[in-house]
């Protein structure tokens, strides 16, 4: 199709669906609603199942069972809803089960508030559930990004035999940009014949076996060896980042998501009034895009890290750095975002003006 003005949440149901995605399964939590009611809509016009889960812990065991298959699958939900799925996470990951969900984040902790959030970095980040597992994490900051790393994150899943979260928030989930939905070139792409459930006539009769459980410590522990192996190769390949106004820059903004958007205005502003002030946007959270902080020119003197939370992403950048800046934090919680002049503001401080 060509451009349209869509809501965010739909624009990643659409998204999915042109990625190839046949089979969902969701149950309903605001504000990411709109998802499983629009593919309840039009996964049958393309031959697709919808199923109404009768909770998250359901639904994520749905995406587990149906990854094993081979096929495309997703689920969505927000904030305690994932919460809920930690422990299937966990599953899918120890299964090395490929399948996608969208988080589209509120206000936490506990049952929070409705309105956007970006409270769920740790758990979407340093795994919620139990385990040494890592999931890749994308974080859009648009809602054509929100398009295009939903429609990657099935071929990232497919490719690595892996689960993939598209961490969005409720401002993303709810307002209205125009995109463009292409489909995927790899839309149509057949499901994995050589471990999926389901395809013994392929492997001349021989059942395909996926499990988590391993009573024995040595064929656990040469699990978690291959595991590793496996998130060591994701790390040096799909670390993902953009760089913005930051040749020359004096202080680096460290954002991701909404908050990224209205950093880019304040640099925007700041850059207006002579002040040498850049973003750093990790695009992928998991993995984390340590070389893109290695490679921050030598001019920078200062990071300041914006959030919608109480300060999450704070440690990876002083990871991410050696701690060689000192590290500032600006954040709001409880369904607020900082505003452009107060990050202004907070630059302005650091800045010593």
């Amino acid at each position: 199709m060509g451009r349209v003005l869509m809501k965010g949440t739909e624009a990643i149901a659409e998204a999915a669906i042109q990625a190839g995605c046949k089979y969902f399964f969701g149950y309903p939590i605001t504000p990411q609603n709109e998802i499983p009611e629009y593919m309840s809509a039009h996964l049958p016009e393309v031959g697709g199942v919808y199923v109404q889960a009768e909770s998250e812990v359901a639904s994520v065991n749905m995406i587990l069972g149906g990854g094993a298959t081979g096929y495309r699958v997703m689920t969505s939900s927000s904030s305690p809803g994932i919460s809920l799925m930690s422990e299937g996470i966990s599953y899918i990951a120890g299964c090395q089960i490929p399948a996608v969900i969208v988080n589209v984040m509120r206000a936490g902790p506990g049952l929070g508030g409705i309105l956007p959030g970006q409270a769920d970095y740790y758990q979407a980040t340093k795994g919620g559930g139990n385990g040494d597992y890592n999931i890749i994490v994308l974080a859009p900051s648009t809602l054509q990004e929100c398009v295009d790393l939903t429609q990657l994150s099935f071929d990232l899943a497919q490719k690595y035999r892996i689960l993939v979260m598209v961490a969005a928030d409720g401002f993303m989930g709810q307002m209205m940009e125009a995109v463009e939905i292409k489909p995927s070139p790899t839309k149509d792409q057949p499901a994995d014949q050589s471990w999926g459930l389901g395809f013994m006539e392929e492997r001349g009769g021989k059942r395909s076996h996926l499990h988590s459980l391993f009573l024995a410590p040595e064929p656990l522990e040469e699990h978690n060896r291959k595991l590793q192996e496996k998130y060591s190769a994701i790390k040096a390949a799909e670390q993902r980042c953009e760089l913005y106004q930051a040749d020359d820059a004096e202080l680096l903004i460290a954002a991701y998501g909404t908050t990224a958007r209205i950093s880019r205005s304040a640099v925007n502003n700041l850059r207006a009034e002579g002040l040498k002030v850049g973003m750093i946007r990790p695009i992928t959270l998991w993995p984390y895009p340590y070389e893109a902080f290695k490679k921050i020119p030598s001019t920078v003197k200062n990071i300041l890290v914006a959030e919608m939370n109480a300060g999450q992403m704070v440690d990876d950048v002083k990871v991410a750095t050696g701690c060689r800046y000192p590290v500032s934090f600006y954040g709001r919680t409880g369904g607020f975002a900082p505003s452009v002049k107060e990050i202004e503001n907070e630059c302005r401080k650091i800045l010593g003006l």
